[in-house]
């Protein structure tokens, strides 16, 4: 299965016609794909957009203006460029760097639900995303053997429905919040035709490098579903938040959305205790509970990120003696077949 499935289609953004797109479909589809206009736009030395050319693999550059936005031009080390830009290191095997580092084949109740955890599963709404971090976990899943329309979803809803301890699904991708509105919709009121489900989550990165996508249609039906309406968001550098980023999540928190932030603990990204403030911090003044922070899962091409578990111990016992409780995320790593995920502090 090539990794290219996780380049958002037009078959993933299906849902109206081209002349009627919203701001945040037209943002997608002029989102940055070549290394050499990203390093010209960021007045980076065009050796750095070889390394980053031949570094691709099939995982291919995409990032979307607004986050482009808020980089540092001329810095290669900004710690946002660093998230999305291909390097050479990536191509380096490392031992126990492996493709599905969190097994998740051996977790797949139906085509596109997962079940890893008591209480709750996971749908995997679409392989697209608006940026392809280079760290992601699911670099490798094969996505085009997920469902694609509301039809192929059914065994999957069946399958939901037939099970009373599932009082929680997750929207997860990808990203889902690629997806058009309308079809979201739809899935989200067949879900909530399921007795026994109370709470849709979504995993999003979206209302952080596209922000836009916070917009009226998607706060329309995501709020006013019958299930609690719950959003994770994936903030790793407090410069991601920015002026669009706070209004965006102040929309959500304004409709009684539960917010909160899920970081990935990276070196030369985040990986100390000033950073880490500084993102905490900020999430808690936009209303955004810092909730994880996560070692860095072990997918291969991703090596050059990874912090130990000593020094992310250390970042948080030093937060906790400077910010209140409810502001220092949990330290966790995920481990395959594990019942939940494994606090490490």
């Amino acid at each position: 299965m090539s990794r290219k499935s996780a380049v958002p289609t037009q078959h993933d953004l299906t849902g109206g016609g081209l002349g009627n797109d919203p701001a945040w479909r037209q943002e997608l589809r002029c989102a940055i794909r070549d290394p050499y206009e990203l390093c010209r736009r960021l007045r980076l030395p065009e050796a750095v957009a070889d390394e980053s050319a031949a570094a691709v693999d099939g995982f291919p550059l995409f990032v979307t203006e607004s986050y482009v936005s808020a980089m540092r031009p001329g810095d290669v080390d900004d710690p946002l460029l660093r998230q999305v830009l291909p390097r050479r290191q990536e191509k380096d095997p490392t031992p126990g760097f492996i493709q599905d580092p969190l097994a998740e084949s051996t977790v797949q109740l139906r085509s596109g639900l997962l079940q890893k955890y008591h209480g709750r599963a996971l749908l995997i709404v679409t392989g697209a995303c608006a940026v392809h971090c280079r760290y992601c976990f699911r670099r490798h899943y094969p996505y085009a053997e997920s469902p694609k329309t509301i039809t192929d979803w059914e065994p999957a809803l069946q399958r939901l429905a037939s099970d009373a301890s599932i009082h929680e699904v997750i929207l997860s991708g990808g990203d889902p919040l690629t997806v058009v509105d309308g079809r979201l919709a739809q899935l989200a009121t067949q879900l909530a035709a399921i007795p026994h489900l109370e709470r849709l989550r979504i995993h999003s990165r979206l209302p952080i490098v596209l922000p836009s996508r916070v917009c009226k249609e998607f706060l329309t039906w995501f709020c006013s579903n019958r299930l609690k309406p719950v959003m994770v968001i994936h903030a790793n550098h407090s410069h991601e938040l920015t002026g669009e980023v706070a209004v965006a999540l102040e929309s959500l928190s304004q409709r009684g959305v539960m917010l909160l932030n899920q970081a990935v603990l990276l070196a030369g990204v985040n990986d100390t205790f000033d950073t880490q403030r500084e993102l905490c911090e900020r999430l808690v003044m936009l209303g955004v509970t810092p909730y994880y922070l996560h070692l860095l899962d072990p997918v291969a091409g991703s090596a050059h990120f990874d912090v130990s578990e000593a020094k992310g111990k250390a970042i948080i016992d030093e937060l906790r003696t400077m910010l209140p409780g409810y502001a220092v995320p949990r330290l966790v790593r995920e481990e395959p077949q594990s019942p939940s995920k494994t606090v490490i502090r």
